[in-house]
């Protein structure tokens, strides 16, 4: 949704033709964007880590046309292919410190999706973040092998609330939005993911929960898809992998929305600390930027943030 709506505002920027195709299974991949390259289309554009290797194909087979991927990057790339990857442990870490300041059981909880490293890059700066702020909490958690499943993340999340956990991160596409939105309407304070899931999951405060949303650890994927339809149209599109991360923006936490008042003004401005000392590169995630994997050396130890 995030990277469609970035498509259209390039369309009414630039005013440019746009079709889109929601694929229904992974067979249908290749299919789909041959279809568009016969059709003409300028670039094509690729949502998600699993069309990693159909878009590279299809790069590698239509060099006349531009392709940019979301969530993949490649280690050597055809000049007419980018891909756009984010920091997802800097917006899990954010999302984790939230859960940290606010539990008060010391028990927080992440939904994730598949164990794919943007998914693992979101949990394992999310039980950083948390330890960072809280040396006393215990973050628990569990992948999923199914982004398409909300019944399966609902019963994770309340599993996990019968664990304790008093807020619930759900990182996992409508997997993790079931276990949010489940474990809202149990009352617990939830964090969202990827976009504004207040405007999304909870309806624009519509649906029943929405005061327990704290925010979503978000990704610009809207800005990222922007930016590479704004290039093409300029002439200046360049293959290779664009990083999308809290210096230029593209991570950070959503409004808090209903929670506004719920969410003390020095969390808040801590929260604001936080993002500033990850832009400025003084805070590491612990977190290897591409692969999720822990980064020992670098993970800050458990309390030892102090708010200035």
């Amino acid at each position: 949704q995030y990277a469609y709506e970035g498509m259209m505002k390039a369309a009414d920027a630039y005013d440019v033709e746009t079709s889109f195709i929601e694929t229904a299974q992974a067979t249908d991949y290749e299919k789909n964007v041959e279809q568009f390259a016969q059709e003409g289309y300028d670039m094509i554009i690729t949502v998600g880590y699993m069309m990693g290797d159909t878009t590279l194909k299809m790069a590698e087979k239509y060099p006349a046309i531009k392709f940019a991927i979301v969530d993949q990057s490649y280690e050597t790339y055809p000049s007419n292919l980018r891909g756009m990857v984010f920091r997802e442990d800097q917006a899990g870490f954010l999302a984790g410190a939230l859960a940290g300041f606010m539990s008060e059981s010391k028990t927080v909880g992440i939904v994730a999706g598949m164990e794919i490293p943007p998914v693992i890059k979101y949990r394992h700066g999310y039980e950083n973040g948390s330890a960072y702020v809280c040396a006393e909490c215990d973050a628990i958690g569990v992948y999923i092998d199914s982004f398409t499943d909300p019944a399966r993340g609902k019963t994770a999340a309340l599993s996990q609330i019968g664990e304790g956990a008093d807020v619930i991160f759900g990182a996992g596409g409508p997997t993790g939005s079931g276990g949010i939105q489940g474990a809202a309407q149990e009352g617990v304070w939830v964090i969202g993911v990827d976009q504004d899931e207040y405007l999304t999951t909870f309806k624009n405060g519509a649906t029943d929960g929405s005061a327990k949303l704290l925010s979503s650890a978000m990704k610009r994927v809207d800005t990222a898809v922007y930016t590479s339809v704004h290039d093409l149209v300029l002439g200046s599109f360049k293959g290779g992998t664009a990083m999308y991360e809290a210096a230029n923006n593209g991570v950070g936490l959503a409004p808090y929305h209903d929670a506004e008042s719920a969410v003390p003004d020095n969390v808040k401005a801590a929260l604001d600390d936080i993002l500033a000392k990850l832009a400025s590169g003084e805070l590491k995630t612990g977190v290897d930027a591409t692969t999720g994997d822990p980064i020992e050396a670098e993970i800050p130890a458990p309390g030892s943030y102090v708010q200035p």
